[in-house]
């Protein structure tokens, strides 16, 4: 499974999942493809493509 940081490009539109460092579900989001991911309250932070 792929992780993609903050600030990259989103690679295709869909659902995806944001995780902390430790590997806690920090919920799901849409987001759009050549948007770029969102900031996260947490250092460390990876979003997934959701399931």
């Amino acid at each position: 499974m792929k992780k993609y940081r903050p600030g990259e490009q989103v690679p295709n539109s869909g659902n995806y999942t944001a995780f902390d460092k430790n590997g806690n579900n920090g919920g799901d989001l849409y987001l759009e493809k050549g948007k770029r991911f969102p900031a996260t309250q947490h250092e460390g932070s990876y979003y997934t493509e959701a399931e």
